[in-house]
């Protein structure tokens, strides 16, 4: 169906998503400054916060001792990621009775394709405004969220960013420019801090500007044709997305002081190699590269990496971490650790994994090396039906547990079975 406006997509952005759920949960936060922790202590940062806090300037990346001294009455709630990923699926099914999401683009954000007469303005906006009285009577009376809609995805979500929290707010094709001119470069998606800074460098300092570009301009900043694609976006041309594999599998931790010593870490270290291989099998792949960082309390970084041939296995792939532990802090001469990363990438599908020759000939190296996958399949399978850390390669900590649970990235919504692994 042809319509005038040429509204496509429905963008919808939950407010303040984490702290809004304990929020939801625990009647007694609303209307106070919130801020969701990884751990309780003043030498951690804030991974959300709630729009009483943001009001006052505390924002995700405010260290809690700063935050603190802006707000004295601050909340802090340690994050419980498996309730925001429980509220996420509830939300999900009640959108999806009112109009069929397309994509899910983060844990408190999706988009939606209009069809037929949900592309008419009068039409898709009382479905927005039943989808948000739904979700209150549905799923939590205190949970709101920001609707955008517009030709594309694009300027859907900057649609969405209009107004918030609760807010509803249309960009026809016709008035893009009206409509986002009074907003700074950062505030459209793609545009970060370092294209915002390349775009300075270019004289672009403002959304007239950008918009005055040509497309092959706008490429030649860029760098690639992703500039070019921008081009056709910011005037409400509806591009399809590119698909990307997964490359990466890997996991990141900050250290709570008491965990800081380089004994200590290394527990964490293991215990997030150990997760990661579990989601490596999982997804059915095996990896050739083992990257490991450290972040030292003074600020400073140091990284290693070691190649071996392909591996899935949780044995094969501590030694190996163990031997870039030992390097870094031998080498680096680290005494304390503020941040932990490692990611296994040079990903390889076990499907099209090919069996050599030599490996058909099974001598013991082969067999230990049968034995060890068989195992850890077998660590997976007793952790996903009893629980995570039912069983474990060696000693767990007995404060380990909350290093042990899934993270929610805003730009990844875990599994449910990571929480078992």
């Amino acid at each position: 169906m042809e319509v005038k406006n040429n509204l496509k997509w429905l963008y919808l952005d939950f407010n303040s998503y984490f702290a809004t759920i304990e929020q939801q949960v625990n009647p007694a936060l609303r209307n106070k400054p919130v801020a969701i922790v990884p751990s309780i202590t003043d030498y951690t940062c804030a991974i959300a916060a709630s729009y009483e806090a943001k009001k006052l300037g505390i924002k995700t990346g405010t260290m809690i001792y700063e935050a603190k001294k802006i707000c004295p009455k601050l909340i802090c709630v340690q994050a419980d990621h498996e309730k925001y990923i429980y509220y996420h699926h509830k939300l999900i099914r009640e959108i999806n009775k009112y109009i069929p999401i397309e994509q899910v683009c983060s844990i408190d954000e999706v988009a939606c394709k209009l069809l037929g007469k949900e592309c008419l303005p009068k039409t898709i906006v009382r479905k927005a405004i039943a989808i948000k009285k739904a979700i209150k009577r549905n799923v939590g009376d205190y949970i709101s969220c920001s609707i955008g809609i517009s030709s594309n995805k694009f300027l859907a979500k900057t649609a969405s960013n209009l107004q918030k929290p609760n807010g509803l707010k249309i960009i026809n094709k016709k008035k893009i420019l009206k409509r986002i001119n009074h907003l700074k470069l950062s505030d459209l998606t793609g545009i970060g801090k370092r294209m915002e800074s390349k775009l300075f460098l270019s004289g672009i300092t403002s959304i007239q500007k950008l918009y005055d570009l040509s497309p092959k301009n706008m490429r030649k900043i860029w760098g690639n044709v992703l500039g070019e694609r921008f081009w056709y976006m910011l005037r409400g041309k509806d591009i399809e997305d590119i698909h990307t594999q997964t490359r990466t599998i890997g996991h990141s931790h900050v250290l709570h002081p008491d965990w800081r010593t380089t004994q200590r870490s290394r527990e964490v270290m293991r215990r997030l190699i150990v997760k990661a291989a579990s989601r490596l099998r999982r997804k059915e792949f095996v990896c050739t590269n083992l990257k490991m960082s450290l972040k030292t309390i003074t600020g400073k970084k140091m990284k290693a990496t070691e190649k071996f041939q392909k591996l899935n296995d949780s044995f094969s792939l501590l030694e190996k971490a163990d031997y870039i532990w030992k390097k870094l802090i031998h080498d680096y001469r680290i005494n304390k650790i503020i941040q932990i990363s490692v990611v296994l990438h040079g990903l390889h599908s076990t499907k099209s994994v090919q069996t050599s020759l030599l490996e058909k000939l099974e001598n013991k190296d082969q067999k230990n090396k049968r034995k060890k996958r068989s195992i850890s399949q077998a660590i997976d399978t007793i952790n996903s039906r009893f629980g995570r850390d039912s069983v474990t390669i060696g000693s767990l900590p007995r404060n380990m547990l909350q290093f042990s649970g899934t993270k929610v990235a805003f730009t990844r919504i875990p599994e449910i079975k990571e929480f078992y692994e």
